[in-house]
């Protein structure tokens, strides 16, 4: 298996969130289409991937799965070749246990047979869950086998382990082979899902997450609007802002999260296209050096946070997000010194802000701005030499 397999957060689409089990073959090259069509794939996105409800209820007489005639008349290798033929790469689902999380079979004592079958197919990526899992077996036991299987079974394909951060996941996912692993529970399309699940990893987690293999905070529900056949993914039906979507975005991006799309990518708005295809934010998170950002807390508001990871090239990465609700901005003052830059050191930072794609100023010790509650400001920041006066020596 190739190093390069996993060397950055992978970036794709995934059925579930917006249509869970109303899959087909329709479906799944439309998706194929759409991200060629839309600049999705110029952007850097690449993996089609179907998720649960795929297959029949029973395996054949040979114990292999069998894809669903209806819902796949041409089987699965079709619509991969379909896939492929794009430039794009093709992913399914399975599970650890028993049965899928949908009550489908699973992958448990199947795991060699199933690895071979999905290389036939032309898989290039595997979502691999965690229920119905034998309780008196170990998770880390069952994520080992089916890395073994896949690294031998004559194709490439991708490790997406989803354990939900179960069972001190983080402790020794790496070491059974997975390119990717979900660290947290499933997330809805609201404001509170987006704003727990990133809070849940801050600092606690980001060190053990890193090329190879990428903690994976759960699927983008940017632009979904509340579109979804699944009610409790729905939550409500109301969906997040534009700006509360920015935000969703910024932090997956800045935590290394894989950036595997939600929403109806064949129905995209223009807000949407733009937020998911920033090539300036993908670009912090596609940073070949994968470092995990710090936290640093706003010194008397808990509720706002910035996180600062360094890039290969030499500069930062600064997001600033105020997690408060309400109605009022609450106003952000971050220090350098914090981040390891001093006062008297004889440089300043120059801010571009990825999200206006502009330079918006030098500043020296201290960046202070005006953030509306679920909002944030994301800026890709380079050392500048300067005088006394914080004026920049290279201008």
């Amino acid at each position: 298996m190739p190093k390069e397999l996993g060397k950055t957060p992978p970036m794709g689409w995934n059925s579930w969130n917006t249509f869970s089990w109303n899959i087909d073959e329709k479906l799944i090259k439309g998706a194929a289409d759409a991200m060629v069509e839309t600049g999705l794939k110029d952007a850097g996105y690449e993996y089609v991937v179907i998720d649960d409800c795929w297959s029949l209820k029973e395996r054949d007489g040979n114990g292999r799965l069998v894809p669903d005639p209806e819902k796949f008349p041409n089987g699965i290798k079709a619509v991969a070749d379909y896939v492929h033929s794009k430039g794009l790469k093709f992913g399914i689902y399975s599970c650890s246990g028993t049965h899928t999380c949908a009550n489908y079979p699973g992958s448990f004592e199947h795991e060699f047979v199933d690895a071979a079958t999905f290389a036939e197919w032309g898989v290039d990526y595997l979502k691999y869950d965690y229920c119905f899992k034998p309780k008196g077996i170990p998770g880390e036991l069952l994520y080992r086998r089916m890395s073994m299987a896949l690294r031998n079974c004559g194709r490439d394909i991708l490790f997406s382990a989803c354990n939900w951060g179960n069972d001190g996941v983080h402790d020794w996912i790496r070491n059974t082979g997975a390119q990717m692993f979900r660290s947290t529970g499933d997330i809805q399309d609201s404001w509170n899902s987006v704003k727990n699940l990133a809070l849940s990893q801050m600092n606690m987690r980001q060190s053990q997450s890193g090329v190879y293999c990428w903690n994976d905070l759960d699927m983008l529900v940017v632009g979904m609007r509340g579109k979804s056949d699944n009610s409790w993914i729905a939550e409500g039906g109301f969906g997040c802002t534009d700006d509360e979507y920015k935000t969703h975005f910024s932090l997956w991006a800045m935590m290394n999260s894989p950036l595997m799309i939600g929403c109806d990518i064949r129905n995209m708005s223009e807000a949407t296209k733009n937020i998911l295809t920033n090539k300036d934010v993908i670009a912090i998170n596609q940073d070949v050096e994968g470092r995990g950002p710090i936290e640093i807390d706003h010194w008397c508001n808990e509720s706002c946070k910035g996180l600062v990871k360094p890039l290969e090239n030499g500069d930062y990465a600064i997001l600033l997000v105020n997690f408060m609700d309400g109605e009022h901005p609450a106003q952000f003052s971050f220090n350098f010194w914090d981040m390891g830059l001093p006062y008297n050191s004889g440089y300043a930072l120059e801010f571009y802000d990825v999200w206006e794609h502009k330079v918006v100023g030098t500043f020296k010790e201290r960046y202070c701005t005006d953030l509306k509650p679920h909002s944030c400001e994301m800026f890709r920041v380079k050392l500048v030499k300067t005088d006394a006066q914080g004026v920049d020596l290279n201008k």
